[in-house]
């Protein structure tokens, strides 16, 4: 079973509809139910809302230790702002998050969004962007580096550690795109929307062993 973890907002049932396309004989569950989560061979955790709504729908439906618990253990796949709640804390709020990778996020800095043209960037940032894959990994299997994806945030991760970075992405300036740490992968952009690159990325999260 591949559990896709509700806590009451986000983008559930597209990133349900993808995984269940790229992996037709795999069991997708969308679930509040934290005993599914804890029975579940991978877990996603996927998000489009606001941080502290976020936190509060995982405190509240009971399902935050259950999450922690797969994010030790198991092929885990954070997708935007579950890719953001991994971090310590917030500036959206600010919120304190799950503390299982080190670092913050960050709200897109008004300087930083002003291009060598002298051209000022929106806040959110919202459409497709080339990634560049700063490491090899399995989930970037078959997907061409600087392959474009969907983005839709004001927030963005900062490591603590620059190692976890998997990808980058420019608006601007560059940022973290994509971290990978052990069993987990998470992306501030929606695979779910993106494509052919996005339905690959999924594709390969669902043959994914951490182990090999």
């Amino acid at each position: 079973m591949l559990a896709v973890v509700d806590y009451g907002m986000g983008n559930l049932r597209s990133v349900a509809k993808a995984l269940a396309h790229v992996a037709p004989r795999e069991r997708i569950v969308v679930t509040s139910d934290a005993a599914d989560i804890r029975a579940a061979a991978r877990v996603v955790l996927p998000g489009q809302s606001a941080m502290p709504g976020t936190m509060a729908g995982l405190m509240r439906s009971g399902l935050r230790d259950a999450v922690v618990e797969a994010l030790r253990e198991r092929p885990f796949l954070g997708v935007c702002l579950g890719l953001q709640v991994l971090f310590d804390m917030s500036e959206e709020g600010p919120t304190e998050c799950l503390g299982v990778v080190p670092g913050r996020v960050r709200r897109f800095r008004e300087a930083d969004l002003v291009t060598p043209a002298r051209e000022r960037l929106k806040i959110p940032h919202m459409g497709w962007n080339r990634v560049r894959q700063t490491m090899p990994h399995a989930l970037w299997s078959g997907i061409p580096d600087g392959a474009r994806f969907y983005f839709a945030h004001s927030y963005h991760p900062v490591p603590a550690d620059p190692a976890v970075t998997a990808g980058t992405t420019d608006y601007a300036s560059p940022f973290t795109c994509a971290i990978a740490q052990a069993n987990i992968f998470a992306v501030q952009f929606h695979p779910e929307k993106s494509q052919r690159a996005g339905l690959r990325l999924l594709a390969n999260f669902v043959t994914w062993d951490p182990r090999s």
